[in-house]
């Protein structure tokens, strides 16, 4: 069985992931997509000399080392290989829908998923306002991991100063309710639609969010059964075969933050010792 993994070559769970499809199959083929070239009227796509729409089957771990709007694009060259049959997971076209942070929002509020309050305007002065109302916001940009690229903004003389800063690198603003998150906020895994563990993100004191760039660690944490059929929903919205949902416990109840368009592997290995890799690839051959 030949299965590409689609990442980084010097990424960690890029290649923790390559080297347990090669444990399982024998075979071993990590793609960097910048590499990749997609013939169109033959609907293949070359990599190093092998041609991916002769795979049994491709793991979307990474498309890129950094989120941006080039993702979609290179979303779109796998998607064609989905649209003529090739086994993807998950697949190209679920991910598009998560990948932008506008849309990912979008869906978890259409499908009744409580989040932090959230206004989205290119106008400083609107956004002026939400600040006002929130008291302090975190703006976001639309394609970010691990905070980057996020600040926080209060309400008061230099507020508008601030936002037109940010406004400068992102004129569709995204801003969110700076919201209380006491020590921790969770990672709720699942694969395949089904709960497979959760883990926790401890902040590191002095730190706004809980992101192990911001010095975060993990630990071991075992929600309550409402809370998982809560993020169960949420993820239940996108079709994704692996994901990761962020929950924040809150004095007005769980808050869904986003769903993770690809899933990390090792806040699940640190907190919870469960090879992440190697149940996905359990499940990727089973569905091949």
């Amino acid at each position: 069985m030949k299965i590409g993994v689609v990442g980084i070559a010097e990424g960690w769970s890029s290649v923790q992931l390559a080297d347990t499809v090669e444990e399982a199959t024998g075979y071993r083929l990590l793609i960097e997509m910048d590499k990749v070239r997609l013939d169109l009227p033959t609907g293949r796509a070359w990599y190093q000399g092998t041609d991916l729409s002769t795979l049994d089957g491709l793991i979307i771990k990474k498309i890129g080392s950094h989120y941006s709007p080039q993702l979609l694009d290179r979303l779109e060259v796998l998607r064609l290989l989905e649209a003529r049959g090739l086994p993807i997971f998950s697949a190209p076209s679920k991910i598009l829908g998560v990948l932008n942070r506008i849309s990912c929002t979008i869906t978890l509020q259409a499908g009744n998923i409580p989040m932090p309050p959230t206004t989205i305007t290119e106008d400083i002065e609107a956004a002026t306002v939400a600040v006002e109302e929130y008291g302090e916001a975190v703006f976001k940009p639309l394609f970010s991991t691990k905070a980057r690229g996020m600040c926080v903004i209060g309400a008061g003389a230099d507020c508008r100063e601030k936002i037109r800063a940010f406004h400068r690198d992102n004129p569709q603003m995204y801003i969110q309710q700076k919201i209380d998150l006491g020590n921790h906020d969770l990672g709720i895994v699942f694969l395949g639609g089904k709960y497979l563990t959760t883990y926790g993100r401890c902040r590191q004191q002095g730190a706004w969010n809980t992101t192990t760039a911001s010095g975060g660690r993990y630990q071991s944490f075992d929600p309550e059964p409402e809370i998982i059929e809560l993020a169960k929903r949420a993820q239940a919205l996108f079709g994704l075969d692996f994901t990761c949902v962020d929950v924040a416990l809150t004095p007005q109840g769980p808050l869904v933050f986003e769903v993770s368009a690809f899933g990390g592997f090792r806040g699940i290995l640190e907190a919870r010792s469960i090879d992440a890799a190697k149940e996905y690839v359990r499940y990727v051959t089973a569905q091949l």
